[in-house]
């Protein structure tokens, strides 16, 4: 889908520590900016001051607002890929497929502001690192795609090619849902009790699946 090559946020610092703490100061102000304010309302400035640098230093690292926003959006696809990539190279069994739908999970509920921000303002983003975002988004459907295609394969589940890609994205989105919805859920769950419930009900589904 679109462009995978990675964009490059430019920066003109060389020390690659320095950047990489930099930069997480600055995604940790967007992200609480652009909840608060949303994207087009908060300014760079107000991200440097929240960031607790001067605007001087935060144009170091980024060169525009939207570049903010893609480092976000980024930061989330390596953490998810962070989360699952171990997982996805061993043997298919159901332990380990239940392992991963748990840490996945678990990991959006720490990182609900940063979901949230990302669905809600990714369409601020230029077209090329759009695409690079929602390619993203693939390759994250792409890691359960391998840990269901291990299942198969060990014999552990029973499903064609095209049932296990939108498992795997349905995976993805009730785990995102966590996020959007935690407003409502929170009143009746936990995150445990939400984790338990869904892989119930997704393991149930693929269970009734099987029989027909």
């Amino acid at each position: 889908m679109g462009d995978k090559k990675k964009i490059v946020v430019q920066t003109s610092v060389k020390d690659e520590s320095l950047i990489e703490l930099r930069r997480q100061q600055i995604i940790e102000a967007g992200v609480k900016l652009f909840k608060e304010k949303g994207f087009h309302r908060a300014t760079t400035r107000e991200i440097a001051k929240a960031a607790g640098f001067s605007i001087g230093t935060l144009y170091e690292y980024i060169r525009t607002k939207e570049d903010v926003l893609y480092l976000v959006c980024d930061h989330i696809y390596n953490k998810v890929t962070e989360c699952l990539s171990e997982i996805s190279t061993k043997k298919g069994t159901i332990e380990e497929l239940e392992k991963a739908i748990r840490q996945y999970f678990l990991l959006i509920d720490r990182m609900v502001d940063e979901f949230t921000v990302m669905y809600q303002e990714t369409k601020s983003l230029p077209k090329q690192a759009m695409q690079y975002v929602l390619s993203k988004e693939l390759e994250m459907v792409s890691l359960f795609e391998k840990i269901l295609h291990n299942c198969v394969k060990s014999g552990e589940i029973s499903l064609t090619d095209r049932e296990i890609y939108l498992a795997a994205n349905h995976l993805v989105v009730q785990g995102q849902s966590w996020a959007f919805r935690k407003w409502a859920f929170h009143k009746k769950y936990t995150i445990e009790d939400f984790i338990e419930t869904q892989i119930k009900l997704f393991f149930s589904g693929i269970l009734h699946f099987q029989e027909k």
